[in-house]
């Protein structure tokens, strides 16, 4: 069973860095996310959704500095000292989420095929439209897998963000991920994704704004 694209990840040095750079990049301002007290970090987000990947959005996330620190690293590896150095310049593009029904399958698959997705960690938020939960693949280092290329799955239950995000104007054209072995690639199946074991910016996104379309790379 195939794994479906959930939400691109953009890491920001703060969410108001965040916002400005999205607003100067795509042309709009992302609607407001929330905190997650697990992590320590916070969000903003913009629905990308097309009819090839349907509730997908992107996520802006930053290090929360009123949240305490949590108690193990964070995730998408924003403990990093070298990544907060860079995003000091400038939010950029670092992984993409994936969407699974049976988690526990294909974290199972891909450890069989050498790869190390994590454990599964139950996380939640709480909106004005109730409260979001769900099921995340997450490694205690806190560290992503080949250099960000293999998503982190995901598996909610009950509501999804998108169905809470406005339409945005902006739209996902393509999404490549560079550095997955093949065999993990067999196992995602990750539908309507260019996913490659060569080299190459771990991911790279195409997005269609307002005003043309947008790259975005890792890196």
């Amino acid at each position: 069973m195939s794994v479906l694209l959930d939400h691109l990840v953009v890491a920001a040095a703060s969410l108001e860095q965040g916002v400005t750079w999205c607003e100067a990049t795509l042309g709009v301002t992302p609607a407001p996310g929330g905190r997650h007290a697990l992590m320590g970090t916070h969000n903003r987000l913009l629905k990308i959704a097309t009819a090839a990947w349907p509730d997908a959005y992107l996520e802006i996330i930053a290090i929360d500095p009123e949240a305490p620190a949590p108690a193990r690293p964070r995730w998408f590896g924003l403990d990093d000292p070298a990544l907060q150095a860079g995003l000091a310049a400038a939010p950029r593009l670092i992984h993409a989420v994936a969407r699974s029904t049976m988690l526990d399958m294909h974290r199972w698959g891909l450890i069989t095929v050498g790869c190390q997705p994590g454990d599964p960690v139950g996380a939640s938020r709480e909106t004005p439209q109730g409260r979001l939960a769900w099921q995340i693949l997450l490694r205690a280092d806190g560290r992503l897998e080949c250099g960000g290329a293999l998503p982190t799955l995901i598996q909610w239950q009950g509501g999804h963000p998108a169905a809470q995000l406005p339409d945005s104007g902006v739209a996902l054209r393509s999404l490549a991920l560079q550095g997955v072995p093949a065999r993990a690639r067999d196992v995602l199946r990750l539908r309507g994704v260019q996913v490659q074991a060569g080299p190459g910016p771990a991911l790279t996104a195409v997005l269609a704004t307002r005003g043309g379309d947008v790259t975005l790379a890792s890196g």
